[in-house]
């Protein structure tokens, strides 16, 4: 597997998924000063010249949450997702797909002072239904699954960790407490260094 990356993108994320499943893949750096993402070869790989890739033999997959996804399923036995068919398998999709789908559209919008859009015309309603949802979804012990660590933590604890260090929402003490919790997981550690050392300043 090939996982085209730059620390300054989303593949953060799925960096650290792959770290979770002590996954064997080559790390190809698209360094994004030079275009490189915008390169007639990089956008052979993915049009929307954007990051994260993962090229598996004929399989290309991007965006965050379908990468986590397609890993968790290709390596069953690290159990990062639960049974296919299960009533956990639907929570799992529900908290893997609100984090891209609902939650930062929302809060890029709020990052760049645009105007909150017609609730009823976009599919995030409005911040604040995003942060009631938010917090009713938050696990208060634990994961989103209860004991299970899954992908869906990576996904939507990932976006929950982006959000407060890039100060785009104060969160409750209960969601401070969840992302505390997978900021103490080693693989994330060994991914997000600079991410680390900005929640310290």
């Amino acid at each position: 597997m090939k996982h085209y990356f730059n620390q300054m993108s989303r593949g953060i994320t799925t960096d650290w998924m792959l770290k979770e499943l002590d996954a064997p893949h080559e790390q190809v750096i698209i360094d994004f000063e030079n275009g490189e993402n915008l390169s007639p070869e990089f956008k052979n790989i993915n049009p929307m010249g954007k990051l994260p890739v993962l090229v598996d033999d004929d399989v290309v997959v991007t965006e965050v949450a379908a990468i986590c996804a397609y890993l968790a399923d290709k390596f069953p036995e690290k159990q990062l997702a639960p049974q296919v068919g299960s009533a956990e398998r639907a929570t799992y999709y529900r908290y893997l797909f609100i984090a891209g789908n609902t939650i930062e559209p929302a809060f890029t919008l709020a990052a760049f002072n645009i105007e909150s859009l017609d609730p009823k015309s976009v599919g995030w309603g409005d911040m604040t239904r995003v942060l009631a949802t938010i917090e009713a979804m938050t696990p208060r012990n634990d994961w989103v699954l209860g004991e299970q660590f899954t992908a869906a933590d990576v996904v939507f604890g990932g976006l929950l960790d982006f959000a407060i260090i890039f100060k785009w929402y104060e969160p409750s003490p209960k969601v401070m407490a969840y992302v505390e919790r997978i900021r103490q997981r080693p693989a994330y550690r060994d991914t997000h260094g600079g991410f680390l050392e900005m929640a310290e300043q």
